[in-house]
């Protein structure tokens, strides 16, 4: 997809992108030049529309300010469609300046890009125009459905110019009615006797009565244009035209037959052969015939606008007219039909060969070359996930006959990886069982990379099943195959070597089980080197998220390296993005500097659901959590952490995090005064969850609170001798403290002065200030500073934050939401902008009317509004919906 010429791009016209001799015409450009939001050009092919397009924007000036997309024929992906529409928006002036650039990632969302653009382009000032040329190429619903938001949303300055073969579902419907729709079709395109006449006069073509040819062809531009083409050099050109009839296929069919006939049989030849392409360069050509000088020929016939369209600046790819290709290809399998076969094979080795590996699948499989397509498949399979072409690999694998998909070990395990993205664990287990059974018949050069993509999805499986056990043992399978030196398996690739080192880090981070540095390191210096951008940004988080554990100052340091590259392509929007804001919002909380946390916390708040990053958003609320004790805000730190809870109960095991999450409940609870449902909540524990390191302080504070130093000391005791397990080091700190406090309150002062020191010992490196807030000794503090203490700053610093009482007030933008928003809940928000009502919204999104409403219920209870217009005011202000691009001047309904 990209800016090359639409279906009709030779029609209505004499020359191609660059050669002049465009008929001029004013009556239709004066009406693209009106001021509708949307102009929608639709037209059967060959009526024109991109000549006509293309004409209108070079004769009007405004090659800087028009944005052109075609869509891709039978394009299914929305993330390839909207990068594009991305794209090509930053080839205007204007849109260089405002819309940040964004690379193909997994997973990339098309809502999220369609709210990105809309955020990016709310400040628009000048008019920009956005041409998507064959837009029935547009088959899937949801991408139409993204595309009517941007519409319905679009600031005033941006401009839609849609040219489709027919209606397009885009509820243009409602823009007619408000006047805001102008329409161009079929009758208007026709040409009149003087365009005809301009159109034949630039081809040197002269006609007795033009007229007769244009009621014949009843103005339709390509038959014009064939014509024109027909009767250069005719020795009769009256006689031709008054000869001239039939319908417009059979019109079309002998007329591109008479431009056939009538070239050398070399560039025939080349012509036929090279139909099999759906883009050829001289190279390819040269390569399907057999002789040389085919990039010379392409250019010529391209110069001539003989159904040949050039789709780079460079002019080095081309291809041919639709009418035209279907023609020759029919002509091909009728004049030798037993090469079809060896020029698909052909040209599969030939993109293979030179980077183009969808290209190479889609020409094998047109080969009915099974083996060949399933191994390059296999081969670049993760390398176009890692693309975001999801969508493509998924086309590519239903290309398979069923049984070739079963009984390919390779396909076997492609099938089992896709059905895990889709969420079908059953079936993806199927699948990796055939894959087994069928590894024996893996010739031994592929082995090995086949048996590394069967344990990357075996690991995936896994962790998804939340099996532990399995996880380790799939982890140590994978670790041996992706540590082994490359001179032992020549066939590994290395971008899948990289992906199994990160899925190996971060499955070791998650299940808490080996250090998961050493694999996270492994894989993010080899994605750099091999320039896998992606992959290096989730190593990054992981190894940021890994670091905490050890040092909150180069976890901090990943963490902003993993964001500037995910701010670089435009990845700030992914879930692993948000786990980064979690690591950094969580180190500046502990840190006491929460106007900085603040701002972090809620960019998680903004990315992260819980329906498909749990464990993040567990850490996201922990997070919340400890930003509210902070501020003094207990009752909305206690709120927090109880929704992480109950997040960490739908889990299908416990997690690492969900124990000291439980402790800091409890700590909230002593911190509220409810001693007595703190004591309650803490027998509900099973007798290991007490043992915990984490419980074992938080028990002390309950000892302190109750006045019982002794017992808090029995309960930190095996904290302080390391044979209670800690989840986080740092907690260390403050069971020193509480050591402090209850070897003070028992009288023993030399005893409690080598607590605090060893407290403040263990909190200076990461400046963890946090506990000192919590626990607030100023005595002990001032009484330390008199006497001999290594840490005199570290001790002025925690002063001066007492001394204050309170943190700095928190910062003036919204609360955030009480709970995270669901999915569900984020479709609905995205419309309500909008003018539609809740019947139309149900509509556009193919729910019910009931269904609406009961998400528009939990989006005001979740954000605390009442009406429509406040939900939309409170989301801008959180960042979640684009800023409204006419100032506010709009009314919703309420």
């Amino acid at each position: 997809m990209g800016s090359a010429g639409g279906s009709d791009a030779v029609a209505g016209g004499v020359a191609g992108p660059g050669a002049g001799g465009i008929v001029s015409r004013p009556r239709l450009f004066e009406r693209l030049e009106a001021s509708a939001r949307v102009t929608v050009v639709s037209a059967p092919p060959g009526s024109g529309k991109t000549v006509l397009l293309r004409s209108w924007i070079s004769q009007a000036g405004a090659a800087g300010s028009a944005a052109w997309v075609t869509v891709r024929r039978g394009e299914r992906d929305p993330q390839q469609f909207w990068l594009s529409v991305l794209g090509s928006l930053r080839q205007t002036a204007s849109g260089l300046v405002l819309v940040q650039p964004l690379t193909a990632a997994p997973d990339l969302d098309g809502w999220a890009i369609a709210e990105r653009l809309l955020t990016d382009l709310a400040p628009l000032q000048d008019r920009i125009y956005l041409v998507i040329d064959d837009m029935q190429e547009l088959g899937l619903a949801v991408a139409q459905r993204q595309l009517e938001l941007l519409v319905m949303r679009a600031p005033e300055e941006l401009r839609f110019v849609l040219a489709t073969r027919h209606d397009v579902r885009l509820g243009l419907h409602r823009l007619r009615l408000e006047g805001e729709l102008a329409e161009i079709r079929e009758p208007d395109l026709r040409f009149t006797v003087a365009e005809a006449e301009e159109l034949f006069d630039a081809a040197a073509v002269k006609l007795p009565d033009p007229a007769l040819l244009v009621e014949r062809t009843e103005g339709w531009a390509a038959g014009l244009r064939l014509a024109a083409l027909s009767l250069a050099g005719h020795p009769d050109p009256g006689r031709f035209a008054e000869e001239f009839s039939g319908t417009e296929r059979t019109v079309a069919e002998y007329l591109l037959a008479e431009v056939l006939d009538r070239q050398p049989e070399p560039v025939r030849r080349l012509l036929l052969r090279t139909s099999v392409l759906e883009r050829v360069n001289g190279e390819l050509a040269d390569l399907l015939t057999g002789d040389s000088g085919g990039g010379r020929v392409l250019h010529d016939l391209e110069q001539a606008n003989a159904f040949v369209v050039s789709l780079d600046a460079r002019r080095s790819w081309f291809r041919y007219h639709h009418l035209f290709a279907d023609l020759l290809q029919l002509e091909l399998r009728r004049t030798v039909p037993g090469e079809v076969t060896g020029l698909h094979r052909a040209a599969a080795g030939w993109f293979a060969g030179n980077g183009y590996p969808v290209d190479a699948v889609r020409h094998a499989q047109a080969a009915r070359d099974w083996g060949l397509a399933a191994r390059l498949l296999a081969d670049h399979w993760y390398g176009l996930q890692l693309d975001g072409q999801a969508a493509t690999t998924h086309q590519l694998l239903a290309g398979f006959p069923a049984g070739t998909r079963t009984a390919d070990a390779e396909l076997a395990a492609l099938a089992a990886a896709e059905e895990l993205a889709h969420g079908s664990l059953e079936a993806a287990e199927r699948y990796l069982s055939l894959a087994e059974r069928g590894m024996a018949s893996v010739p031994d050069a592929r082995r090995a990379q086949a048996q590394l993509l069967l344990g990357i999805t075996r690991l995936v499986l896994a962790r998804q099943r939340w099996n532990l056990q399995a996880v380790a043992e799939e982890a140590r399978h994978l670790q041996a195959m992706a540590e082994a030196p490359d001179a032992a398996q020549p066939r590994l690739g290395e971008e899948l070597r990289a992906l199994a080192l990160i899925s190996l880090g971060t499955t070791e981070f998650w299940a808490a089980g080996a250090d998961p540095e050493r694999h996270l390191e492994m894989g993010v210096a080899l994605a750099h080197r091999i320039g896998r951008p992606f992959l290096e940004f989730t190593g990054l988080t992981y190894q940021a998220a890994a670091g905490m554990y050890q040092s909150f100052t180069r976890a901090a340091e990943r963490g902003r390296r993993a964001i500037e590259l995910a701010e670089r392509h435009g990845w700030t929007d992914e879930p692993v993005a948000g786990l980064a804001y979690v690591i950094l919002g969580a180190i500046l909380a502990w840190q006491m500097r929460p106007e900085e946390a603040e701002f972090w916390v809620q960019r998680a708040e903004r990315v992260l659901r819980a329906e498909t990053e749990p464990a993040a958003v567990l850490g996201m609320h922990r997070a919340r959590g400890m930003l509210e004790l902070a501020r003094g805000r207990d009752a909305n730190a206690l709120a927090t952490f109880q929704a992480a809870e109950r997040l960490g109960g739908h889990l299908t095991a416990p997690h690492r995090l969900l124990t000291p999450t439980r402790a800091l409940l409890l700590h909230t609870l002593v911190r509220l005064g409810d001693v007595k449902r703190a004591e309650q909540t803490l027998a509900n524990l099973g007798e290991h969850d007490r043992d915990h390191g984490e419980m074992r302080i938080a028990a002390a504070v309950l000892r302190l609170a109750q006045d019982d130093p002794r017992a808090a000391m029995a309960a930190l005791a095996p904290v302080l001798d390391e044979s209670a397990p800690l989840v986080w080091p740092t907690w260390l700190v403050e069971a020193f403290l509480l050591e402090a406090i209850a070897r003070d309150a028992l009288g023993d002062g030399s005893a409690a002065e080598r607590a605090l020191e060893r407290a403040l010992h263990l909190a200076a490196p990461d400046g963890a200030l946090l506990w000192f807030l919590l626990h607030p000794v100023p005595g002990l503090l001032q009484r330390q500073a008199r006497h001999r203490t290594a840490h005199p700053a570290l001790i002025a610093d925690i002063l001066s934050l007492l001394a204050g009482n309170r943190p700095a007030p928190p910062p003036a933008g919204p609360p955030p939401p009480v709970e995270p928003l669901s999915d569900s809940e984020i479709r609905v928000l995205r419309y309500l902008p909008t003018h539609l009502s809740a019947p139309q919204i149900a509509s556009e999104l193919y729910i019910s009317h009931n269904t609406v409403r009961t998400h528009m219920r939990h989006l005001y209870a979740k954000l605390g509004t009442h009406r429509r217009f406040e939900a939309v005011e409170r989301t801008r202000a959180l960042g979640l919906l684009a800023p409204s691009p006419l100032g506010g001047q709009i009314t919703l309904p309420r």
